[in-house]
């Protein structure tokens, strides 16, 4: 009988979001470094090489559609380094809805300036560092998952992003987890993910979906090369 198996897991820099290296073997890490993980898990979207944090991991096909499909349109929520220090028209242009990727219109997205600097992990790599311009930290919830989001819409508002750190989707927190680590999503966890793209789902029947269609999972153990600057 198939089980249904749905992992998270905390992906360090410079780790690919696939199980095979393709055509960057030598180059990055893959999720083959971090196992073993049960056999028939893949990753459900992605995260683009430089990029860290949250990545869910499923055997869950259903699950898989659901977490991609616009319609559910589910919260996913980034700590986001920028150069630069946003001001408040930089704020509301990122969470407006007015920024435009490969034509299509974004949805609203949630933002905040932090007032201090997150408690992350360290990271292997420096962010480089330009004396005469400052940072900033800024909180930023988008509500779909095109190719390099939220990387291209700070840099559509003035403040490129230095780094990106993935801290929820949903419901699911990698609160606690330890960089390069995984574990099987709780019974309350798994609940509280099916009631949210349920809700989800619910609010928005009916609407027309902007931005065309969500990427694809894609089969990541084998098939075609990944592209790290993609996610």
């Amino acid at each position: 009988m198939h089980q249904s198996v749905t992992l998270i897991f905390h992906k360090p820099f410079g780790v690919l979001s696939q199980f095979t290296p393709g055509t960057h073997a030598g180059e990055y890490r893959t999720l083959r470094d971090f196992g073993p993980f049960p056999p028939d898990v893949y990753p459900v979207g992605r995260l683009d090489a430089d990029s860290e944090g949250l990545l869910i991991l499923t055997n869950d096909r259903a699950l898989t559609r659901r977490l991609l499909e616009p319609v559910f349109a589910h919260p996913r929520t980034y700590l986001v380094q920028v150069e630069g220090v946003p001001d408040p028209a930089a704020l509301r242009r990122l969470s407006g809805g007015t920024l435009v990727l490969h034509g299509h219109p974004l949805r609203p997205a949630a933002v905040r300036l932090l007032d201090a600097d997150p408690d992350l992990p360290p990271r292997p790599v420096p962010i480089r560092f330009r004396k005469n311009i400052p940072t900033a930290w800024i909180e930023l919830t988008i509500f779909e998952g095109k190719n390099r989001q939220v990387r291209r819409m700070t840099a559509a508002a003035g403040h490129p992003t230095l780094r990106l750190f993935r801290i929820s989707i949903g419901p699911l927190s990698v609160e606690g987890l330890p960089p390069g680590k995984w574990r099987a999503l709780s019974i309350p966890e798994s609940a509280r993910l099916q009631t949210m793209l349920r809700v989800r789902a619910d609010a928005n029947a009916g609407r027309p979906v902007r931005g065309g269609a969500a990427p694809s999972a894609g089969r990541r153990r084998t098939g075609r090369p990944h592209r790290p600057g993609r996610g």
